[in-house]
């Protein structure tokens, strides 16, 4: 795993433990951060089941303003920490570690600012077995997390055909038995 673009590209990034996360391979990395190439400076990102958090650096090393990293896994929270400083990007990151359910329907929206870009990657049997929660983060993202023009990127797996009512798919790739959709609000 590795930074690919950026102030911090070919920065070698540790890679998780364990199947607990699942990296996302550096050809559909750069397929999609070619497409997301002018939403990332500046702006403000929220990387959900961040794992080892390559999605959230590889925004920080291309010009994002801030990456908040949401991850409830000990062993990829401590990993996701010493990615972060060996990066020496500290000021510009947040770690939530826990369930990020509860704090997305317990933060007061006063409290933080709305993300430009939201990384949503659950673990894929998450999919399965906890649709309705999934179904409840994507209103409180639409409620008061996303900016009104902001983009949604859902990984999932291509066998699964997933709607989140108040999100609209505006593109979608597959690559082999991965899907990514970039969602906007209807």
């Amino acid at each position: 795993m590795r930074i690919i673009a950026g102030k911090h590209r070919g920065r070698k990034l540790l890679p998780p433990e364990g199947d607990v996360t699942r990296p996302i391979t550096d050809r559909a990395k750069q397929s999609l951060f070619d497409i997301l190439a002018p939403l990332i400076p500046d702006s403000r990102i929220y990387d959900c089941f961040a794992g080892t958090g390559s999605m959230g650096l590889e925004c920080l090393s291309r010009g994002a303003a801030s990456v908040v990293f949401f991850e409830a896994d000990r062993s990829a929270i401590g990993r996701l920490k010493k990615n972060v400083s060996a990066l020496d990007d500290e000021r510009r990151c947040e770690i939530i570690a826990g369930d990020l359910f509860k704090w997305f329907a317990n933060v007061p929206q006063s409290e933080t600012a709305k993300a430009d870009l939201i990384f949503l990657d659950p673990p894929y049997r998450f999919l399965c077995e906890r649709p309705q929660d999934l179904h409840r983060l994507a209103e409180e993202f639409a409620k008061s997390h996303l900016q009104p023009d902001g983009t949604v990127i859902f990984r999932h797996d291509a066998a699964d055909d997933l709607q989140l009512p108040p999100f609209a798919m505006y593109d979608r790739r597959d690559y082999g038995q991965m899907t990514i959709e970039l969602l906007r609000m209807k």
